[in-house]
């Protein structure tokens, strides 16, 4: 059973605020395990050669905090929050695809697809889902029937 505090949250931000929170702390999240024990850069030298993986982990910390700003944002405003969740992924999605084409890191390809298709697949995909799906109302005729 949900407690209130979660009940008024996810009745203030509805299911794209709830959506945008998750991502957002999770991107957060991410990037800042970066900053406090960086992993290896295999695959991601096309980032590494232009700065540290920690500076690349600001791209995840922003993005989140912009993502999980924005999940209080209306309807129809919250477009920034979802674009935000998009970049880190796409950039990631973007080394590993880099790193196999030039020999780099052949298992890239695969973490590719994966950032492309359970992050930025279902980022696109929210990004499209209504609040609330409510079925168009039927029109009346000139007699006041329903058609």
């Amino acid at each position: 059973m949900p407690s209130r505090a979660a009940r008024r949250l996810y009745k203030a931000v509805g299911r794209r605020g709830c959506f945008l929170l998750i991502l957002g702390t999770g991107k957060t999240c991410w990037g800042i395990s970066f900053l406090v024990d960086p992993p290896g850069d295999q695959g991601l030298e096309l980032l590494t050669s232009m700065c540290s993986l920690q500076h690349w982990a600001w791209l995840w910390i922003i993005c989140g905090l912009a993502t999980l700003a924005s999940a209080f944002l209306r309807v129809g405003r919250d477009g920034l929050g979802f674009l935000a969740a998009l970049i880190p992924p796409t950039v990631w999605a973007t080394a590993y695809t880099v790193a196999v084409i030039t020999g780099d890191y052949s298992r890239g390809g695969f973490v590719a697809v994966w950032y492309l298709t359970s992050h930025v697949g279902v980022i696109m995909w929210a990004a499209t889902v209504p609040e609330y799906s409510v079925p168009p109302a039927p029109r009346l005729t000139r007699r006041g029937t329903a058609t």
